[in-house]
């Protein structure tokens, strides 16, 4: 039986250990529900209690690598694949939230708008004694990705049927500035290319998780 979604709250509460951060990597085809689990997951633990925030919420997009270096690299064209990201800066910023858990951590994000990576917004503070992070990429043997599954305590899989995920992508796409023809060409495209490849890590993850195991009101967001 697939999961609930307070199940799913309960294996999250329970990763955490005594004077252990622990840090859980939610991973998926773009398109398939990464953010929106990691933010109701984030939303609801931090429910849990009155004090400060006890679970931070650290995305993989704040590592992308910037246009210009893109265009440098002659990259720009595939924006989204595993080689337009600073892979070992990810990894190693895993390593510090878990190596110094008695300072705040600064990660970058990324700016929707402007399709740019922003460095310094995403403050993880001492109290956060569990990190959800998110991304295409986290379940890659190959390179420098490598580098990332062993510094996660656990990697969940979000899995959407391919119709429902290529429509979300597209009226993502849509929604920050591109044509819907464009759209099409780029979901249909770079971004499929991406999907096959993150497919081909599923059997890694320890634990897949059906849109099926979100909300409700979530699921007809």
């Amino acid at each position: 039986m697939p999961p609930a979604f307070d199940d799913l709250l309960a294996r999250a509460r329970a990763l955490p250990r005594a004077g252990h951060r622990a840090i859980l990597g939610v991973a998926g085809s773009p398109g398939a529900g990464k953010s929106t689990l990691a933010e109701h997951l984030v939303r609801a633990l931090n429910g849990d209690g009155d004090g400060e925030p006890w679970v931070a919420h650290v995305p993989m997009d704040g590592f992308h690598l910037a246009d210009v270096e893109l265009d440098r690299l002659g990259r720009r064209d595939r924006k989204g694949a595993p080689d337009t990201f600073d892979a070992a800066g990810y990894a190693a910023l895993l390593r510090r939230l878990r190596e110094e858990p008695d300072e705040t951590v600064y990660a970058p994000g990324f700016d929707r708008v402007l399709e740019q990576p922003v460095a310094g917004t995403v403050p993880v503070p001492p109290s956060a004694r569990l990190v959800v992070t998110e991304g295409n990429y986290l379940l890659l043997d190959t390179g420098l990705w490598a580098r990332v599954r062993p510094r996660l305590d656990e990697v969940w899989f979000c899995e959407l049927d391919e119709p429902e995920r290529v429509r979300r992508l597209v009226a993502r796409h849509e929604e920050f500035g591109k044509s819907h023809q464009e759209a099409v060409a780029w979901v249909l495209g770079t971004d499929q290319r991406n999907a096959d490849l993150v497919a081909a890590t599923r059997s890694r993850a320890d634990l897949i998780v059906p849109r099926s195991a979100l909300p409700p009101r979530t699921r007809a967001a």
